[in-house]
């Protein structure tokens, strides 16, 4: 039987339970969850093992790839640049990047990068797979590419092209690595044990990923690798797929350490719950900020994904109607899943912030039913 190891307030024991009884099948290997309520930890559990072999235990300081939910990290970085001037959200890309005007990109904004809506999901010309860890090739590659539709007119999320996007805005902007820039604005504040461009003496205390057997996910992820496998050169397909290397590398030296902040950043349940703790208490931004990043800016048929997004600025909105879309808590409920199952989500009715961390990937597209449950049962116990 696991152990559940770590700290929860009597009034959730609920919450630990439905934790515990994670791990009483087989599938799932290591996973962790950190819980604020008004600015109090009320659960910070882990229980499991780390390691590829299933021998090394799962502990308070282990880290792992927390995949998209890097992108609100990013988000609020980019955020705080705008408010302080370097950046500017309506403003031209091609004003600070001017390389990036070419093939009818002169009008795109940074916040049509935000909210996915610039039609720069991926991109067309195959690349081999080491480019994904050359920064110059691929912000090169990003900014002589043509749209996939008019910006601004429809969205598609954006699943790895947003950090070099965005990135190269930040680094621009900021005068520094874009992951850099995130860890000393972000992290380092609140104290966050997270980073994006992970050094390699912390590469012990990183959990193996992998994913879980004999399920298929939902009606969402079938349509999505339906398309993927019979379309190679579809939006949707090139998203995911090119550089070949985007999905295989999660548990590579290289992928660790280099700087993309769409989708490797590393942390733990507790990088997730303070960060979006940081966020409710202004920590990280002002209110008009906070507004800004919060505010629905794209809603319906997602062009990347093929299911229902509604999005903000770099977070996930909630969608209470949508099964496959909802964080499992209130209607304002705004943060980002990262793929196979870890997310990281505010409640600002509630005051809650959420993390939730796995290294056995499940195959849904948006939510992941391991969290969404979690979630709804911490709401019985509020």
């Amino acid at each position: 039987m696991v152990q559940i190891q770590g700290y929860f307030d009597l009034r959730f024991e609920a919450v630990r339970d439905q934790f515990a009884a994670l791990f009483e099948g087989s599938q799932e290997r290591g996973a962790a969850l950190c819980v604020q309520v008004g600015g109090e930890t009320v659960l910070d559990l882990w229980a499991g093992t780390a390691d590829k072999d299933g021998q090394q235990a799962w502990h308070s300081d282990t880290l792992l790839n927390l995949f998209s939910c890097t992108k609100t990290y990013a988000a609020v970085t980019a955020l705080q640049l705008v408010g302080e001037g370097k950046l500017d959200l309506d403003a031209p890309v091609a004003r600070l990047w001017p390389e990036f005007a070419a093939a009818g990109k002169e009008r795109i904004t940074l916040r049509h990068l935000l909210s996915h809506r610039a039609g720069l999901p991926a991109i067309r010309e195959p690349l081999p797979a080491e480019a994904l860890y050359d920064w110059d090739a691929m912000t090169t590659a990003l900014a002589a590419e043509q749209p996939w539709w008019t910006p601004g007119e429809g969205h598609g999320y954006a699943p790895i092209t947003y950090g070099w996007l965005v990135g190269e805005l930040i680094r621009r902007a900021d005068g520094r690595g874009p992951g850099e820039s995130i860890v000393a604005r972000v992290a380092r504040p609140l104290g966050l044990d997270f980073h994006v461009g992970l050094d390699d003496a912390e590469f012990h205390r990183v959990a193996h990923i992998a994913r879980g057997k004999g399920n298929l996910g939902d009606a969402a992820a079938q349509r999505l690798l339906k398309c993927m496998m019979s379309e190679p050169t579809a939006l949707s397909t090139r998203a995911f797929t090119n550089p070949p290397s985007i999905m295989t590398s999660t548990n590579k030296p290289e992928w660790r350490r280099m700087q993309q902040p769409a989708a490797n950043g590393h942390g733990n349940a507790r990088s997730l719950a303070g960060f979006y703790a940081g966020l409710l208490d202004g920590s990280l931004l002002d209110s008009a900020l906070l507004a800004e990043l919060t505010r629905e800016h794209s809603l319906g048929d997602d062009r990347t994904l093929l299911t229902q997004t509604r999005f903000g600025l770099g977070c996930m909105l909630e969608q209470p109607d949508v099964p496959n879309a909802t964080y499992g808590m209130g209607r304002l409920a705004f943060g980002h899943p990262g793929a196979g199952g870890s997310i990281g989500f505010a409640d600002p009715e509630r005051d809650v912030a959420f993390g939730f961390v796995t290294n056995t990937l499940g195959p849904y597209v948006l939510m992941d039913p391991r969290a969404q449950h979690l979630a709804r049962t911490l709401v019985s116990c509020l």
